[in-house]
């Protein structure tokens, strides 16, 4: 099914209040701060039309034949949120909880962040409702190869570049780019990046999310006149965006007191040996039972005090029923949405300085920005290049969030979404609206 337009479904209007019945709904929570950038901004009731709801939905039904002979039939998604600034770009993710409405809510989140550091793409994203736990490697193949080719006229360099997210990783990619290089009969390199090295993929991207975070986060430490050796902080996620955070900090100077997992957390408040973590995992496949650490319950361990709280797992982890007991002085979104509307009020009381997620875990986003520039150059960077390049553009996005927060007298997460919004908006403008 393809929808285009203006849709009218009714939770796609941007809400003007978020309730605690629905405080959890990832659209629901992108469209009230648009919403509120919106109002603030003044636009007018045409343009918010335009960027309130997706361009384009494409739903999916995707048939497999197992391993054991067996047809499953799996759904995905391709949501186009903007193409205003330049190709769609956003990750495909594959897991049992995928929702419309979630990737709705990632594809607009990538529009905003996108602008926000200025790079020329709009947002996308795609998800897969499947458990990849319960798929062998030859079934998620077919599972990627067919959903690649059911979204073939949707994708392309110049249309909508997806990239890795939950549950999928470089080898995902390099399946989804052979796939449409085979329909395209030539090699396209660039239609997806986060790609392995020997099929274009950029130095530095897999360490990008993660090195971003940090890079805010020294930002943020220096405005609050604090340092790295000093500075505790708690890690909720160990994979790719949390673990790499972690190790990128651990070596700057940063005491990584507490690393918090979906089946535990461990804790020393002397400091965690990330590389011994790291080793600890590999072989126990926990971070439970750590010998350099103590066992924790995973909920308590959010509520640890510290200066840095870095989320980098999933969605509405701090909310309206926790916020309150959040105690930390920076919080550094590494993950998309971790927090609700209503528990921004919460944190902005208690004078947390956010960092939000469409600034501080654009660092993923930026580098594949890089990739994509590098393979339709034909020409690859070595990566100081790479990180100098990731360094300057977070900086400059950092200062630039939170100049327009002490302009307009907002929260840093309204004050990037308001940046983004006059990004986007100025190029709607532009390019006016053909008929």
């Amino acid at each position: 099914m393809i929808t285009g337009g203006i849709s009218t479904v009714a939770t796609l209007t941007p809400p003007v209040s978020i309730s605690l019945e629905n405080e959890k709904n990832p659209w629901l929570a992108a469209a009230a701060r648009f919403d509120e950038a919106a109002m603030r901004l003044k636009l007018d009731d045409g343009v918010r039309k335009i960027l309130a709801t997706p361009a384009r939905e494409l739903t999916v039904n995707i048939p497999v034949q197992l391993d054991d002979g067996r047809i499953e039939v799996f759904t995905g998604y391709r949501v186009q949120h903007s193409l205003a600034r330049g190709p769609a770009k956003g990750g495909i993710r594959f897991a049992p909880d995928v929702t419309l409405d979630e990737v709705r809510a990632l594809a607009s989140w990538m529009t905003w962040k996108c602008a926000v550091v200025n790079i020329p793409f709009g947002g996308g994203k795609g998800g897969v409702i499947c458990d990849p736990r319960l798929l062998s490697d030859a079934e998620l193949e077919k599972l990627t190869r067919r959903y690649t080719a059911e979204i073939f006229d949707f994708i392309g360099p110049e249309r909508d570049v997806p990239a890795p997210d939950v549950n999928t990783n470089e080898k995902t990619m390099a399946w989804i780019m052979d796939t449409y290089s085979m329909h395209a009969r030539h090699t396209v390199t660039g239609v997806v990046t986060g790609k392995p090295m020997a099929l274009g993929g950029s130095r530095g991207r897999p360490e990008a999310t993660g090195r971003g975070c940090m890079m805010v986060t020294l930002k943020a430490l220096a405005r609050l006149g604090l340092t790295p050796e000093t500075s505790r902080v708690v890690i909720q996620g160990f994979g790719n965006v949390g673990g790499m955070a972690a190790r990128l900090m651990s070596a700057t100077g940063f005491k990584i007191v507490a690393i918090v997992e979906y089946d535990g957390a461990t804790y020393n408040p002397k400091g965690l040996d990330i590389a011994a973590l790291e080793r600890h995992r590999k072989e126990t496949g926990s971070i439970t039972g750590f010998a350099g650490g103590e066992d924790m319950d995973k909920h308590e361990a959010m509520f640890l005090e510290c200066d840095v709280l870095l989320p980098a797992a999933t969605e509405n982890v701090i909310t309206s029923q926790n916020a309150d007991r959040i105690r930390c002085r920076i919080l550094c979104e590494g993950a998309n949405g971790p927090t609700t509307p209503l528990a921004d009020e919460i944190l902005a009381a208690k004078k947390v300085f956010v960092i939000p997620d469409i600034l501080a875990n654009a660092g993923g986003v930026t580098v594949s920005y890089f990739e994509w520039v590098q393979d339709r150059e034909g020409y690859f960077w070595n990566e100081q290049l790479v990180n100098s390049r990731l360094q300057e553009i977070m900086d400059e996005s950092f200062d630039a969030v939170v100049q327009y927060a002490g302009a307009h007298r907002v929260n840093n997460r309204i004050a990037a979404y308001m940046l983004a919004l006059d990004r986007v908006v100025q190029c709607l403008k532009l390019r006016g609206i053909y008929a």
